[in-house]
């Protein structure tokens, strides 16, 4: 049997989101205290970079989405990718918090953002539709590895160089790594005259099979947005994002601030990376087998799990708990591209799958961009991280049991969408 082109796409997704985490948020939490203490800026003044840059991708995500539908995800990583190391050398020069805020703002609206999850995992969905989980899955686990590899090896780097090598470093990487992946990468099976999942097609056209793809359950975007489906997932999915970025960018501050070192707390992110890439292969394993909505559910309650067991190493400085917990979390983290975008997919189909995330992204990543900034304003108030972890444990379980109880649109008339 001929080797699936598809099977390509999910390694040049690994690769995207790699690099995306990595210079997005898998750093953050690196970068904090060195630049806050070089240049005397407040904690809430340095998340805020991120966050803005989280909310400029929101903007610019109903763009990309739209361009993955029509063009394919290519010019998108080109683009995101020059950008991206551009904003990443200049962050390496700057000292004033207002240019700063500029460059990452810049950076979440043209650059990191075009080679992140909302662009790969909507191409990665018109690519497979019985194998989904597996692809989805394995697509993430460039998250995963990101969490596992990068905090540990840009501590070296930053503590041993600065934090202006650190970005520089940061900057060379994404463009070398992915100017040659955007060449490989392709909108759909059908533009190439193959199908779905690698099956094979008696017709050889590739405008013939493009016309003829059927997805009996696709809605458009219009169509989906008047859905109670669509806004149970925007508001339990925001919720989730909003905690689970808020313990990512603060987990080394908070495990210093608990009385553990540096390199300890860098440590703790990497074991949150093994975690988190373990979880890739029962996540899925389960999404061919068991309900999504209940999958995540389980997921995040293991995240507040782990949380929970985070704010008890503050009184007692055990890094056994501490791993465990970092560990707990990460294994629930882990499941959050597949299980969402499984299920996003699975609620109104392939065909404009792209639009309606982009649609969809501006609202469930405005948490995303606050909750981070909330946190380290918090952190400034009291002093202590442990009321905003207790928010985060409750935001967990709320917006996982909003996704829980959501039912998948019924359509009401038998048009089939192309694709």
């Amino acid at each position: 049997m001929k080797f699936y082109y598809g099977w390509w796409i999910v390694v040049g997704a690994i690769l995207c989101q790699f690099a995306s985490m990595s210079v997005g948020q898998a750093v953050i939490g690196v970068f904090m205290k060195p630049v806050i203490d070089d240049l005397g800026w407040k904690v809430w003044e340095f998340t805020l970079g991120s966050s803005l840059a989280v909310g400029a991708g929101a903007i610019s995500a109903m763009l990309a989405g739209k361009v993955v539908d029509s063009k394919g995800p290519r010019p998108l990583i080109l683009i995101g990718a020059v950008v991206s190391g551009i904003c990443l050398f200049l962050l390496s020069v700057q000292s004033n918090l207002v240019v700063f805020l500029i460059l990452y703002s810049i950076a979440g609206l043209v650059g990191w953002n075009f080679f992140g999850p909302l662009v790969i995992n909507a191409t990665l969905s018109k690519w497979f539709i019985s194998r989904r989980g597996w692809a989805l899955s394995l697509g993430s686990i460039g998250i995963s590895l990101a969490g596992l590899i990068t905090p540990f090896l840009m501590t070296i780097v930053v503590d041993s160089f600065s934090w202006r090598a650190g970005y520089n470093a940061l900057g060379i990487s994404v463009v070398v790594l992915l100017i040659p992946i955007a060449f490989v990468m392709r909108r759909s099976p059908e533009d190439s005259g193959l199908e779905p999942d690698g099956n094979i097609s008696i017709n050889t056209d590739p405008q013939a099979i493009k016309s003829n793809q059927l997805e009996p359950n696709s809605l458009t975007m219009s169509e989906a947005i008047r859905t109670n489906s669509f806004w149970s997932l925007v508001f339990g999915f925001g919720l989730i994002m909003g905690a689970l970025m808020s313990v990512l960018i603060h987990a080394i501050p908070f495990t210093v601030e608990a009385g553990f070192s540096r390199t300890t707390a860098a440590a703790a992110l990497t074991v949150n990376g093994v975690g988190n890439l373990t979880g890739k292969f029962l996540w899925g394993y389960t999404l061919q087998k068991f309900d999504p909505r209940k999958l995540i559910f389980l997921a995040y309650s293991l995240c507040s799990i782990g949380v929970g067991l985070m704010l008890t190493t503050s009184n007692n400085l055990n890094i056994t708990i501490l791993f465990l917990a970092f560990f707990l979390y990460g294994f629930g983290f882990g499941g959050t591209i597949p299980l969402s975008q499984f299920l996003w997919a699975k609620y109104f189909g392939r065909a404009h799958i792209g639009s309606i995330m982009g649609v969809s992204h501006p609202m469930t990543t405005l948490s995303t961009a606050l909750a981070p900034v909330l946190v380290g304003y918090g952190y400034d108030v009291y002093q202590t991280y442990f009321p905003a972890f207790i928010v985060i444990i409750f935001a967990y379980m709320l917006g996982s049991f909003i996704v829980l109880i959501s039912k998948e649109p019924i359509l009401t008339n038998s048009s089939k969408l192309t694709i």
